[in-house]
Order: structure tokens, then C-alpha cells, then sequence
């Protein structure tokens, strides 16, 4: 099995585990699994005959519910996997009971038994969940891992203050960080020092070249020999000794380091500006996700980039290969990319692989990866629709680059449109194109309900994507809709327009006007290797 690396899998993280990431192959893994904390956090506790909100069955649906899949992962882990999972997998089932947050960590066990097979054993993971189920989530890993390989519990303060009814705000996540082996791959990371320490500790000045220093002690416990300062012979204080030696004192004093006491007792001057930093400890209230600004891309789960630039800094070298086998808008993936590491991304949602691949693009606009499992011609354009048409959906709007609109789950709640495409008129007012999917059975109503659809929604043109051929009466029907005129380009456009599976990914490209804005907000253009962490604030 040959390891691909700067590729996007889409499917199912497991198969795909199984099928492409050779045994110890990855060096590092951060995994951020779905699990809707915005939710009520009792509701995941129903057993399957209780209803979820309608947030939960978005974000869980065909996925986290003790199903027939989910029975049959359980049975293989009982029967196949290491015996120590298989007993902990059974005692929490008899614990936690046959519902959708034991499904959750039937799931995430199968799958955390993989990511142990592909990591070297200099590797390490960061599972980042929440207060839901951690705790439980921590059982799974300390058996998988092993309890001696958990090495923090990091918490990552992520909002500022939230008013909770009846409860203290909930404002933190949790990341689990665990080695493979007895040594991994470590980088210290440091975070800026406040201004009310600088000015507590760095008080004194250098004479001689005016820089802020500290003075630090020479001594650490335990005996030792005597050194010479200025030429003299001296005693550590009793119960110390000296923690530099000769040579290093020698050179020291040479530099004009050692401050001396009226005692003359020696300090070493510790420069301000020689230092990175205070080292990052396992409280991080340093990097917030701004609810606006450029990083934002209005997805819900959206992590900061300065969160995964410190676990990839610290956790990996250049040239190493990071994996995100739940990798949703792809920022691991994007900082992996910045800090000149290799990576592999997973999702199971054509969205996520859409605003990915813009993602990647936008930020680094030279980058060369690849998409496996995607749709390459229309045999597989029927499979997928066979196979899942909301997956097909998603990715039939991603040809034309249009945002999904609505849940088509739910029925009639897109109202017909399932996507949208907004594009920018003279004097900068907001236009739109509407978007329809069809995979099968298209005759000419479909055409002349796009029109009802632009009319209800103001829309000033409509796109109809099909995976069959078009009729003749669905193209005089297009026809007969006319055409959209732009002011800002002086240029006339079909106002529907028909674009078949075939023509779309032949590269054939629907007429709009050229400022036609992206499905998903544009993201920053980033720079390789800068060697400094995003801003985090």
C-alpha cells in the first residue's frame, strides 16, 4: 500500500483508513469529530425511539445512531479488536445503554483502532471534543493508547463569556493529547509575555547597552565545587551549587551577564529580548475564532488556524505527514499546508470536500493536491446519485461553485432551490442566481417550476444542473425565459440555462456575470513557511 500525500478522501474515514494509510506511516493526527454541543446535551441520551432536534439530525444523521451499522461495528470490535477494547466497548455499552452517544463511541473506538495502527510509533494524536462525552471519549483512548501515553488534557477556552441559562458559561473545549510510543516528536511553544510581567521581572537595565534584564540565580540544589568570580574563589550558598561551569562563568563575565549584589553575591542577567516567551501550558485563552473577519468561513465547526499551527509546530517537523480524518473546512489541513508539512484530509460530506478544495485554492493559489472518490465521469455521477442523492447534490452545486441553501432533509424546506450563487451589478448591488439538482426523470415542468421558484425568490437568473439528458421541450422552455442584461458589463445573459452532469465536468462553465461571487466566503491568501503562528487575537 503506498501512502498518498496533499490529498482530499472523500467516504467514510474508516474504509478509507483501511483501504489507503499504511501502517505507521502518519506522524501526526488531529481529529475534531462531529458531535453537536450546541444541542442539548441530554437529548443525545434518548434512547432511538425519542426524537432529536432538528440540529442534532443534520448533524448526525447516517451517522451517530445505534443502527444496524453501528451493531455490526460493535460486533466486530467485540470479536476481532485487541481484547482490551473489546471488554471496554462491552462494559460501557451495558453503562451507557444502546443510544446515539453509544453509537458515537462505537464509531469513534472502530476508528481510533486504526489511527493507532497508522501512527509511528514517534507519533502522536490531538482529539479535540467537548463536555458531551470526553470523559468518556478519554476511556476509549486510554484503552486504545494505553493509559501511560495520555500526556495532557488541554483546554481551549474558545469563546469569551456565554450567558447559559442556569449553569456556568460554557466557553471551553477539551483536546486529548496522546504519544504512540515512549517518544514522539516535541517543539516547545512559547506565548508572549503581558506587559504587567515584563514590568514585574525585566525592571533592571544593562548600563552598558541600555536592554531590559532580570536576575536570575546561579544556584540549583544539591552540593558542588566552588567557582571563581572575578578571580576569587566562591562557595555556592549552603545546600547548592553552582549550575554553570567554569568555562561558562569565564565567558559570561566576559560578556558583562553576571550582575553582582552589594554583597557580592552573582546573578546572571537574563535579557528580555533574548527570550521566546513563556512556554504554553495546558490552559490556552490566547486564541479566540472571531465571529466575523477574513478566516471566517461560516462554517459552523470552523476552528482557528493559530489552534492547529501550535499543535502542528509542536507535535511535527517539516516534511512530516498530518492527518485529519474528520477534516470538515479544512483548517488543520490549511496549517499543515502553511508550515511545509504533508497532509491527508478525510470527510464524508461533499461540502466539507467543496469548501476544501476553494479553501486550499484561495490560500495558496500555486497548490497542486488531489480528490479521491469524487465523481470523474457520468458512470460515477450515477453511482453517487444512486448511492446518496443529497451527497450528489452537494457535489453537482460544487461544479458550479453555489452554496447550498436549506436541508433538503427536511421536506419542503428548501422550497425547490438547493443552491445559490450571488454575483455583484452596478453601484454594488447584491444579485443572485437560484440553483436546482436533478438526477433523473427531468421533463419540462422542472423548467417551468425554476421559473416559479426565481419569481418567489427574486431571483434575477436560474441554473438547472441534470444528470440526464435534457428535452427539447425543457430547453424551449429555458429559451422562453429570455435573458438577464448587466448594467455593470453592458452584456446579455440566457436568464435559465440548462447544465448537464457531462458538459460540467468537460469543464463547461455556466454564463454569469464575471463578478460572480464564490459559493462560500473567500479565504485569505496565505504564505509557506513564515515561521510565526497565525494571529491569534
Amino acid at each position: 500500500m503506498e501512502l498518498k500525500t496533499n490529498v482530499l478522501y472523500y467516504g467514510d474515514n474508516l474504509e478509507i483508513l483501511r483501504k489507503h494509510i499504511p501502517d505507521e506511516s502518519i506522524d501526526l493526527i488531529y481529529l475534531d469529530p462531529p458531535f453537536n454541543s450546541q444541542a442539548d446535551y441530554n437529548v443525545l441520551f434518548r434512547e432511538p425511539t425519542g426524537e432529536l432536534s432538528e440540529a442534532q439530525i443534520r448533524a448526525f444523521s447516517d451517522t451517530w445512531h445505534w443502527d444496524l451499522p453501528t451493531q455490526r461495528t460493535y460486533e466486530e470490535i467485540v470479536t476481532t479488536g485487541p481484547p482490551q477494547v473489546a471488554k471496554m466497548i462491552s462494559a460501557l455499552r451495558d453503562f451507557v445503554g444502546r443510544n446515539d452517544v453509544m453509537a458515537y463511541l462505537v464509531m469513534m473506538t472502530a476508528r481510533l483502532v486504526e489511527l493507532h495502527r497508522v501512527l509511528k510509533p514517534t507519533g502522536s494524536i490531538y482529539l479535540h471534543c467537548d463536555p458531551t462525552a470526553g470523559h468518556y471519549l478519554k476511556i476509549v483512548l486510554d484503552t486504545v493508547f494505553g493509559a501511560p501515553q495520555f500526556l495532557n488534557e488541554i483546554t481551549w477556552q474558545r469563546a469569551g463569556a456565554h450567558s447559559d441559562a442556569k449553569r456556568w458559561g460554557r466557553v471551553a473545549d477539551t483536546i486529548l493529547f496522546y504519544a504512540k510510543g515512549n517518544k514522539w516528536t516535541w517543539n516547545p511553544q512559547y506565548t508572549p509575555y503581558t506587559e504587567e510581567y515584563v514590568k514585574e521581572r525585566y525592571k533592571y537595565v544593562d548600563e552598558a547597552t541600555g536592554r531590559l534584564y532580570w536576575r536570575n540565580t546561579m544556584t540549583a540544589a544539591g552540593p558542588g565545587p566552588a567557582r571563581r568570580f572575578r578571580g576569587a574563589l566562591l562557595d555556592a550558598p549552603p545546600g547548592t551549587h553552582w549550575r554553570f561551569s567554569q568555562e561558562e562563568i569565564d565567558r559570561m563575565e566576559a560578556e558583562g551577564r553576571i550582575y553582582y549584589s552589594p554583597s557580592g553575591k552573582p546573578y546572571v542577567k537574563s535579557f528580555l529580548d533574548e527570550r521566546q516567551g513563556r512556554p504554553a501550558q495546558s490552559i490556552w485563552t490566547d486564541i479566540v475564532m472571531s465571529k466575523s473577519g477574513r478566516e471566517r468561513l461560516g462554517y459552523p465547526t470552523q476552528k482557528p488556524l493559530a489552534l492547529l499551527e501550535r499543535i502542528i509546530n509542536a507535535s511535527s517537523n517539516e516534511g512530516d505527514v498530518v492527518l485529519d480524518p474528520f477534516c470538515g473546512c479544512g483548517t488543520a489541513i490549511v496549517a499543515a499546508h502553511k508550515l511545509d508539512r504533508r497532509w491527508i484530509g478525510i470527510d464524508i460530506t461533499y461540502l466539507a470536500i467543496t469548501v476544501m478544495r476553494e479553501r486550499l485554492q484561495d490560500s495558496f493559489p500555486d497548490i497542486q493536491f488531489e480528490v479521491v472518490g469524487e465523481p470523474v465521469d457520468v458512470a460515477g455521477a450515477h453511482a453517487l446519485a444512486e448511492q446518496d442523492r443529497y451527497q450528489f447534490q452537494w457535489w453537482a452545486l460544487g461544479l458550479v461553485n453555489a452554496k447550498p441553501v436549506g436541508d433538503d432533509r427536511k421536506k419542503g424546506a428548501d422550497k425547490g432551490i438547493d443552491g445559490v450563487i450571488g454575483f455583484v451589478e452596478a453601484g454594488g448591488k447584491a444579485r443572485r442566481a437560484v440553483v436546482q439538482v436533478k438526477s433523473g426523470h427531468v421533463k419540462r415542468d422542472d423548467i417551468a417550476k425554476l421559473k416559479g421558484d426565481m419569481e418567489r425568490e427574486k431571483a434575477e437568473m436560474g441554473l438547472f444542473i441534470t444528470l440526464e439528458e435534457p428535452t427539447q421541450p425543457m430547453k424551449t422552455e429555458a429559451v422562453s425565459a429570455g435573458f438577464y442584461h448587466s448594467e455593470l458589463w453592458d452584456e446579455d445573459y440566457p436568464r435559465i440555462q440548462i447544465c448537464t452532469i457531462e458538459e460540467l465536468l468537460a469543464g463547461k462553465q455556466p454564463k454569469l456575470p464575471r463578478w460572480a461571487a464564490p459559493g462560500f466566503p473567500k479565504a485569505q491568501k496565505i504564505a509557506r513557511r513564515e515561521g510565526e503562528q497565525a494571529e491569534m487575537l
